[in-house]
């Protein structure tokens, strides 16, 4: 008796690993500088597919953005929703750094896609293709636990059964809590204390104007949220508002790299985009 589509798949997903946990503790790189998650998986991705590259190199192709931490409100909060880099840079980063040698190609699963995560990502890595997860760590928050200040980019060595294996840090993390990441709009929460200890000393409203002009700004009126939070400070009791919603550079969703030239490399390029729910 032939066994369900659906039981092969969870078969196909048991063990699909590119490097076993020893080796990932071994091999994996810490995280190489501020912001730096996308060139530290960069590094990383390179390694699965043997070609070597220095931290200082793959940070500079991948030209990571920065926090102007000492910026005035208004580019403070520029300088939030663009640090660290997008899934774009990490493919043109991890195509520079490797001369040519490694190709990579982004999938969205934001809006929600039609796509089991696990067998999905297995079938890639057993054609020799290493992914990286880009997820909005702000959701899924375990009770209890703070609310993460950043996205996040994150080699995946292995999947199993309901389960995702990722590196820096080294974590097994189950299957519905990284495609609840995976699964984004792309928006970031600035807490509250960060806004206000970028406000001028008078009180005076920040002039949002040139970022306001921009429809995502507009859309999500950072500036209406803002005088909230400053209206709230003149209230000795009453709400607080943790946090101000801004537009984030960065799209939710599963980066595949693989050798120029090979079969996975053809695959990956001529993949269709996985089909919305």
């Amino acid at each position: 008796m032939e066994a369900e589509p659906e039981d092969q798949e969870e078969e196909e997903a048991a063990a699909a690993m590119l490097w076993s946990i020893q080796e990932a503790l071994e091999r994996q790189t810490q995280q190489i500088g501020a912001s730096a998650c996308g060139a530290t998986a960069v590094v990383d991705v390179l390694k699965a597919l043997g070609v070597d590259v220095s931290p200082e190199e793959a940070d500079r192709c991948v030209q990571t953005r920065l926090r102007r931490n000492e910026s005035p409100l208004p580019d403070y909060l520029l300088s939030r929703s663009e640090a660290g880099a997008t899934h774009a840079q990490l493919i043109r980063g991890a195509q520079e750094a490797s001369g040519g040698k490694a190709v990579g190609r982004f999938f969205h699963l934001y809006p929600r896609r039609r796509v089991r995560l696990v067998p999905w990502l297995a079938r890639w890595i057993r054609k020799g293709a290493v992914p990286v997860a880009t997820m909005n760590m702000q959701l899924a928050v375990p009770d209890g636990e703070e609310v993460p200040d950043a996205w996040h980019h994150q080699l995946i060595f292995g999947v199993a059964p309901r389960a995702v294996f990722m590196t820096n840090p080294l974590d097994v993390v189950g299957e519905v809590e990284v495609h609840q990441r995976l699964c984004s709009q792309s928006v970031l929460l600035v807490r509250r204390e960060d806004v206000l200890q970028r406000l001028t000393p008078d009180g005076s409203p920040p002039d949002l104007s040139d970022i306001q002009s921009d429809p995502r700004w507009q859309k999500l009126d950072v500036e209406g949220q803002v005088r909230q939070i400053m209206l709230e400070e003149e209230l000795e009791d009453g709400p607080r508002t943790a946090h101000v919603s801004i537009p984030a550079a960065y799209s939710s969703g599963v980066t595949l790299f693989a050798l120029t030239g090979s079969d996975a490399a053809q695959q990956l390029l001529k993949a269709p985009e996985l089909p919305l729910l």
